[in-house]
């Protein structure tokens, strides 16, 4: 069911069983657009105020919270879910069952991998030298890798990877890789410990 109050652009492409919320847009031209195609899977929920740009390829079983912003050229998968109010900038790989919660900040080449958790507040980094007349050359945002965890209010760094099953303690500052299996804390976020399986 699509709310009469959306606004579906041309080239989008919606599965089985979707619902779109009051005054979501989906599909919208962007910069440079060349009319790419929006993709969304089966049993997806768009809640009011989302806006999807043009050139998301999303999975099925996706869900936003209310004024989600994804902008475009994105990779979403499966099951994935983003919050209210979060941010996904341009040229994200979110695999599948990754949830994103509320007030997110994702920046441009991102990668988030299987099942990772991304808590409230997170704030995501891009740029090494913001304002540096080269800065939009170097952009790289973190890779968070297969269950690692971002604690609400962690900020990560350009660059950094988060390693495979570890957890970033709430408000950390993460300047720094994190190995995998390791539960790390603080500005700068320093080892607490191992994770034992």
């Amino acid at each position: 069911m699509i709310a009469k109050t959306a606004i579906i652009h041309p080239n989008v492409k919606l599965g089985d069983n979707v619902l779109i919320e009051d005054y979501c847009i989906i599909g919208s031209p962007f910069k440079d657009y060349n009319n790419e195609e929006t993709i969304i899977g089966n049993n997806a929920l768009i809640r009011s105020h989302t806006v999807i740009y043009a050139g998301n390829k999303i999975g099925n079983n996706f869900q936003t919270g209310n004024k989600a912003n994804i902008r475009e050229l994105n990779t979403i998968g499966d099951n994935v879910s983003i919050g209210t109010l979060s941010v996904i900038e341009h040229h994200v790989v979110i695999e599948d069952d990754v949830r994103i919660h509320t007030q997110a900040f994702i920046p441009e080449y991102s990668v988030l991998k299987r099942n990772c958790w991304i808590g409230p507040n997170v704030a995501m980094t891009n740029a090494k030298y913001p304002k540096h007349p080269e800065a939009k050359k170097g952009l790289l945002g973190p890779t968070i890798e297969e269950n690692a965890k971002i604690g609400a209010n962690a900020t990560i760094m350009p660059g950094i990877t988060i390693g495979k099953n570890s957890l970033i303690g709430a408000g950390s500052v993460v300047t720094k890789d994190i190995p995998e299996g390791i539960v790390v804390t603080g500005n700068p976020a320093q080892i607490l410990k191992t994770i034992h399986y």
